[in-house]
């Protein structure tokens, strides 16, 4: 796909990525020296959790989706069984806490990697020494939203660019100031690369080039900066989770005030 200057291709040649495995060098040695100064890698969380060895036996998912939870923000009863949408241990909200039978050795399920974003600065820092060029990695995984169809890819990981796009103070092509606009050019980034990789092709990198105004510093802040906290987040639980909260929490206020005024009675 080539459009408006911007270059996204697979990278081919990888095998079964098995744990330990070194996903830099097999990165480098499927690029053939196509990889150019300012190029974004996009790299498969499935891949990530191969190499890391993060696999539980598929009959243990359910059990593994309750220890990757933090937080539950919606439940909800289906035909084929329960779907839970979770704030997983990476502080991300995903359904079944990212745990997922794709692109799965037979028998097995995957986790997330245990931080994203310290694989992504991992893969980056090799890949970097390995070639001498200065490139930006991503870790992406496919994630639903609320209110749209669908799935995309997001950013789960990232190294070596910059994840956000803060526009807020310049101007639009009218001449008004932008208060409010930040792009969150990562996740763009990552499903720009989806659209390439795909789900059932078996390419699970993708470079995208002709951004490399973006790429920088290894210590730039990775994904996690792309979660929005808790006290900013409007929309935290599910509908039905949020009025059975509303309902305790009114109610022990009312049991409260029954009981104080009782004893004021009394």
């Amino acid at each position: 796909m080539e459009l408006f200057g911007l270059k996204v291709f697979t990278l081919s040649g990888f095998g079964e990525i098995r744990a330990g495995d070194d996903l830099a060098a097999l990165i480098a040695e499927a690029a053939q020296s196509r990889l150019l100064d300012g190029d974004i890698v996009a790299v498969t969380s499935k891949i990530v959790s191969k190499a890391e060895g993060r696999t539980v036996l598929a009959a243990h998912r359910e059990q593994a989706i309750t220890d990757e939870t933090v937080r539950v923000v919606a439940s909800r009863k289906h035909p084929g069984g329960v779907t839970r949408i979770v704030e997983n241990r990476q502080g991300l909200v995903m359904a079944a806490a990212g745990v997922d039978t794709s692109n799965a050795p037979s028998g097995v399920v995957l986790l997330l990697p245990v931080d994203p974003d310290r694989s992504a600065r991992a893969i980056c820092s090799a890949l970097r020494e390995r070639t001498g060029l200065r490139l930006g990695v991503l870790v992406t995984d496919t994630a639903g939203r609320p209110w749209r169809e669908g799935q995309t890819d997001i950013a789960i990981g990232a190294a070596g660019l910059a994840v956000l796009d803060d526009l807020r103070g310049t101007a639009d092509a009218s001449g008004r100031r932008l208060d409010v606009t930040v792009a969150a050019v990562a996740d763009e980034i990552a499903a720009a690369a989806d659209l390439v990789k795909g789900k059932t092709s078996g390419h699970p990198v993708a470079v995208v080039r002709g951004l490399g105004r973006l790429v920088g510093d290894l210590a730039a802040v990775g994904a996690r900066a792309l979660q929005r906290p808790g006290d900013t987040d409007m929309f935290r639980l599910g509908t039905a989770e949020s009025r059975a909260e509303g309902y305790s929490e009114g109610y022990a206020v009312g049991y409260a005030a029954g009981l104080a005024a009782a004893a004021d009675e009394g």
